[in-house]
């Protein structure tokens, strides 16, 4: 193919193969660039759970859920909090977005055969009042497949693409600049890697071979990130969430770098809200660890009881799966890296589930026969069993004393107070004797289990911790687990590149990550879950299509 096409873009995520499927299926030519080799052709998406924030869904309403347009506003903007001036974009980001995720999301999605998981999840359930934090009714559709499920149309298009001479694939080229000319942004060029047999998610080598330079009246940055630098993350770490934290470990591979935001913002890209950010606070390393520190995020139940480093417990409603920002806000004033739940093995059967398309085989293959296995059957999954077995941060007993021992093992740079995590233990219990309580944990169980999904699969019966009858007990050592930028590249609701005026740079779209999901920070600073693929899938489809109609 000739060094020129109707766009460039870079990054080969779900992001920019969305913008480049828009562009293929209308016939234009594109070049998809990314240093990666071909094997982690997808991106982050491939190794995500494929959860999607949809809103008055079919799945919804056969669960019993009421959900409207006007709730989940409501729920956006009271999380976002919005205020500062450069949220003008990520505003109207928002409104958009929530109109296509209670409009043509779904239907756009079924017609390119994407299906999702009869139950919806409940994540970010917030626990203030309704107009505070959180989502008000379960929206996180798993998406049959996971993330696989959802690259796969796309990947199809593009590969589809390639055979009818559209689209180059060009891996192992790393963009290190974009080329200008005036104001405008006319291509992109930077070095050839060496050839590297790199498996998907590992590091591959930065070996120059060689120079390249391609030109197109439209550049796309779909590049990501910066969760897998832990340098830049702590670089542009919040105020508002104290220091960082000396240990993390990474959720997205180490070429999630960052790199891209600086090279556009050299050719005047606005960069806005650098320091918002989203973390997990359930992080726990990897027992089979594909790239430097990868971590697993457990996606937990509201039933383990939670405790910091030194053995005392979160305050009410930092529960699990409530509020991670606010959670990693209280944790970082401790003065300690990492905090605990304690658990028993009928809490870790029905409530534990692990982020990752690897983690969900079951889900991930589209198999109904282990799905039925794994979530119903008797038994947590195989992959929440294999982390049980052989997690490094995972202590198992069948006494209080040998769960407090084993936790002293894992962390004996800390004084633990296991007077004090006994007490909370016993008094917790002591609570179940009633049906109605003042632990407020315990009422969020029961709450729960009031909506038909987490009873089904997801919430454990209320039950005694400490009752032999449960065991054995489960201590989950935690950590800090990076993951996503919620800020970004400035763009309008065309994905058009802003610069420091506010005006669109000629040729310069951004989208995903880069884009802060969408005008720099559709977020603003906390997300509902389940909108950050929803984010690649809506910045990718407005960047295609207005790239055809400015061509």
């Amino acid at each position: 193919m000739p060094e020129q096409a109707d766009a460039i873009i870079i990054g080969a995520g779900l992001s920019g193969l969305v913008a480049a499927a828009e562009l293929v299926e209308a016939g234009k030519r594109v070049i998809i660039l990314d240093q990666e080799p071909e094997a982690s052709f997808g991106g982050q998406a491939w190794w995500s759970f494929g959860g999607l924030f949809l809103i008055d869904s079919p799945e919804q309403r056969r669960m019993g859920v009421k959900d409207s347009h006007e709730l989940a506003r409501q729920d956006w903007f009271a999380s976002a909090e919005f205020d500062r001036a450069e949220d003008d974009w990520a505003r109207e980001w928002a409104e958009a977005y929530l109109a296509f995720a209670a409009g043509e999301k779904r239907d756009w999605l079924k017609a390119k055969g994407v299906s999702f998981f009869p139950v919806v999840g409940w994540a970010e359930r917030g626990g203030y009042t309704a107009t505070g934090h959180g989502n008000s009714v379960p929206r996180f559709h798993i998406t049959w497949g996971t993330g696989p499920g959802i690259l796969e149309p796309f990947i199809r298009i593009v590969r589809e693409g390639v055979e009818a001479g559209l689209v180059e694939l060009r891996f192992r080229h790393r963009v290190d600049r974009l080329l200008t000319k005036g104001q405008t942004v006319i291509g992109a060029a930077g070095a050839i890697l060496a050839p590297d047999a790199a498996e998907r998610g590992e590091a591959s080598n930065r070996e120059e071979t060689g120079e390249f330079e391609v030109k197109a009246p439209a550049v796309v940055v779909a590049s990501g990130g910066i969760g897998g630098n832990h340098e830049l993350v702590r670089e542009n770490w919040p105020e508002w969430l104290g220091t960082a934290p000396e240990h993390m470990l990474s959720g997205v591979p180490a070429h999630v770098d960052g790199r891209m935001l600086g090279i556009a913002a050299k050719a005047k890209a606005r960069l806005v809200n650098g320091d918002r950010m989203w973390h997990y606070v359930e992080g726990i390393e990897n027992h089979s660890p594909v790239w430097p520190l990868h971590g697993i995020r457990i996606l937990p139940g509201p039933s383990s009881m939670w405790f910091d480093a030194t053995g005392k417990r979160l305050p009410v409603p930092l529960f699990p799966g409530f509020d991670t920002l606010g959670t990693l806000e209280y944790l970082r004033q401790t003065g300690h890296d990492h905090s605990w739940f304690i658990l028993d093995q009928s809490i870790i059967e029905k409530e534990f589930a692990l982020s990752g398309s690897e983690q969900n085989p079951d889900l991930t293959g589209k198999s109904v026969k282990e799905l039925l296995r794994q979530r119903l059957g008797k038994g947590a999954t195989d992959a929440v069993e294999a982390f049980k077995e052989k997690g490094p941060d995972f202590v198992v007993a069948d006494s209080l004393d040998d769960l407090f021992a084993g936790m002293r093992r894992l962390a004996p740079e800390v004084e633990l107070d296991v007077v004090a995590i006994r007490q909370e233990l016993e008094a917790r219990d002591r609570e179940l004797d009633n049906s109605f309580t003042k632990d407020a944990q315990v009422t969020a169980i029961r709450g729960a289990r009031n909506y038909r999904g987490d009873k089904l699969i997801r919430v454990a019966k209320p039950h005694k911790i400490l009752d032999e009858k449960h065991r054995p007990l489960i201590a989950v050592k935690l950590h800090v687990l990076t993951r996503k930028s919620l800020g970004g590249i400035q763009t309008d609701l065309s994905s058009r590149a802003l610069n420091a005026a506010g005006k669109p740079i000629p040729g310069l779209y951004a989208v995903g990550e880069a884009a802060g999901f969408g005008g720099g920070g559709v977020h603003g600073y906390r997300a509902l879950e389940g909108t950050f693929l929803g984010g690649c899938l809506f910045t990718g489809r407005q960047a295609g299509r207005a790239i055809l109609e400015s061509l």
